[in-house]
């Protein structure tokens, strides 16, 4: 901005100093004319003048002086015409002339501002180049680090695509090695289940022939009881009353050793021991019954002084619930044996 109107300045010193210049000659040339132009008489006091000569002198002298007022006067006039007509063309030529030097002042001018403008409209389209070439640049250098940028971006992408590539690999690596493991532990597991069942399975088929055979024992052992009772019966209902009446106290006390040794079978199977039962305890339990076998009590009579493990005996009896077996005494033989008996516990066995 500070070079445009530094150049638009010195465009219009120049014509400025011209036009100046120009009008001091024209008003000096005006001043000249005007001072060299001569003073012309004027009309009236020349009459005047003759007149007054009229009055003073002779007719003669009169007509002589009107005569040659007159052959002046008819000189004098075309003359100043002449001149006023000379003078005025020379004021007309002047004008001419200063107004032919304003307007060549004002051409001279107008070519001089056409100049200045021309210059400063190139000078404006050199800046709009020049802003244009650096608003270019400035584009091309944007669009290079653009460029660059995104080249960066797509190699750190590629980059991290890659390692993520490798990362999924070795998840999947460290997944599939993982599934390798919990199948071959799933496997392992099944096995071991497979053998635990198998053993439990024995284990259980051992226990069941076991408790079988001693079911078929226990059965074997009561068919004959009931075969020596029948037998003794049989054998009192055929000798006299003395004779039977000794067999069947005979009979019936081993009967009631059977009875005795299924209670104690039978209670022994319901016990569960305590963690405080110990070697050594006893607790002696009393026996509620029916003549069905109904377990109607159980109760403590003398306590071991442990008191979880009296707990458990009493339990024990009562699981019983019921022992069907008694059936096979008489009524006499019942009251006076099992109506109420006595159970001793102790921890390694039970006894009666």
């Amino acid at each position: 901005m500070q070079r445009e109107e530094r150049s638009s300045s010195q465009s219009l010193f120049w014509p400025t100093v011209l036009a100046v210049g120009l009008h001091v000659i024209i008003f000096g040339l005006l001043f000249v004319s005007f001072a060299m132009t001569p003073e012309l008489p004027p009309a009236r006091p020349v009459v005047q003048a003759t007149l007054y000569q009229l009055k003073s002198q002779s007719q003669a002298t009169t007509q002589t002086n009107q005569k040659i007022a007159g052959e002046q006067q008819k000189t004098s006039a075309p003359t100043h015409e002449t001149e006023q007509l000379e003078q005025k063309r020379a004021e007309q030529e002047r004008l001419a002339a200063a107004r032919e030097a304003e307007r060549k002042a004002a051409e001279q001018k107008a070519a001089e501002q056409k100049r200045a403008a021309e210059a400063r409209k190139a000078e404006q389209a050199a800046a709009v180049a020049k802003k244009a070439e650096e608003a270019k640049r400035a584009e091309q250098q944007k669009q290079a680090e653009i460029a660059k940028k995104k080249a960066a971006e797509a190699a750190a992408a590629k980059q991290k695509a890659a390692e993520e590539a490798k990362k999924k690999a070795a998840e999947e690596a460290a997944a599939k090695q993982k599934a390798a493991e919990e199948a071959k532990k799933k496997a392992a597991a099944e096995a071991a289940k497979k053998k635990a069942a198998a053993e439990e399975a024995a284990k259980k088929k051992a226990a069941a022939e076991a408790a079988k055979k001693k079911a078929a024992a226990e059965e074997a052992q009561r068919k004959a009881v009931e075969d020596k009772k029948a037998q003794a019966l049989a054998e009192l209902l055929s000798e006299d009353t003395g004779y039977q009446q000794a067999l069947a106290d005979e009979v019936g006390d081993q009967v009631a050793g059977n009875l005795d040794d299924l209670i104690v079978r039978l209670v022994s199977e319901q016990w569960r021991r305590p963690p405080s039962a110990r070697n050594g305890m006893t607790v002696e339990v009393l026996i509620e019954m029916l003549p069905d076998g109904t377990i109607t009590n159980a109760s403590v009579t003398r306590s071991s002084g442990d008191k979880p493990f009296d707990n458990s005996a009493v339990a024990a009896v009562r699981s019983v619930g019921r022992i069907a077996e008694m059936q096979q005494l008489d009524r006499a033989t019942f009251d006076r044996l099992y109506r109420q008996r006595r159970v001793i516990f102790k921890p390694e066995d039970l006894s009666l």
